[in-house]
């Protein structure tokens, strides 16, 4: 309390004093009664001092405001921060997913394949079904989806990024059958093609071997 509140409030407490005095005054009673309408009012222009600015956040004490979503890619990447969220729960580069998106669907909801791939992911429905995702085309539940299934991959063979690739392209049985990447070449385009992206997304470009990237609009679709 600064000195000025404090002289303020001698002198309050000295009228007070007074008018208790006073000759036809009620006494202590009346004195009282002033006493805690001054403190009650004095207390509420404290909290109101102690107040946030109009249109700023108060946060209760044990409570904490939830942060914001943030993206760990690049500024521009379509559904950057849904994907960082979806690869770190299942602990996955979120370069390696938008790299898996780019190449599945160009970011586009709604994208499908004649085999009945449909979302970001391109999950078939058996598959989709198998992962608890009810709708492909939502979003969220196609990024976490896809992200559950490629670290289901990765888990399987052990970490090889290229070989869970490939995997998720052609299905794991093809990868088990062949020790590797199956020899087609949708499925050795396909990885050459998701790494390209997600080091582009890292910052650190690698261009496909034998091949220049995609456009865009002419990306093909995998079956998982």
């Amino acid at each position: 309390m600064s000195v000025e509140a404090v002289v303020a409030r001698v002198e309050q407490l000295q009228q007070l004093f007074s008018a208790a005095a006073a000759p036809g005054g009620n006494g202590g009673q009346d004195f009282a009664s002033q006493l805690i309408t001054a403190s009650a009012a004095q207390s509420a222009a404290g909290l109101a001092a102690a107040a946030p600015a109009t249109g700023s956040a108060l946060t209760l004490p044990g409570t904490t405001t939830a942060p914001a979503a943030v993206s760990a890619l690049p500024p521009g990447v379509p559904y950057g921060a849904e994907i960082t969220a979806a690869a770190q729960r299942h602990g996955l580069d979120p370069a390696l997913l938008a790299g898996l998106v780019r190449q599945e669907s160009n970011f586009d909801p709604a994208a499908g394949s004649p085999a009945g791939a449909r979302g970001l992911t391109q999950l078939m429905p058996a598959t989709a079904a198998s992962l608890g995702v009810t709708d492909v085309t939502d979003p969220a539940q196609a990024l976490e989806g896809g992200a559950k299934y490629l670290k289901q991959q990765l888990d399987a063979f052990g970490g090889d990024v290229t070989k869970a690739l490939a995997a998720y392209n052609a299905g794991p049985g093809a990868v088990q059958r062949y020790g590797g990447v199956p020899p087609y070449a949708e499925t050795q385009g396909y990885v050459q093609k998701v790494q390209a992206f997600a080091a582009a997304y890292r910052g650190t470009p690698v261009a496909p071997t034998g091949a220049a990237l995609p456009a865009s609009a002419a990306l093909p679709y995998s079956t998982v």
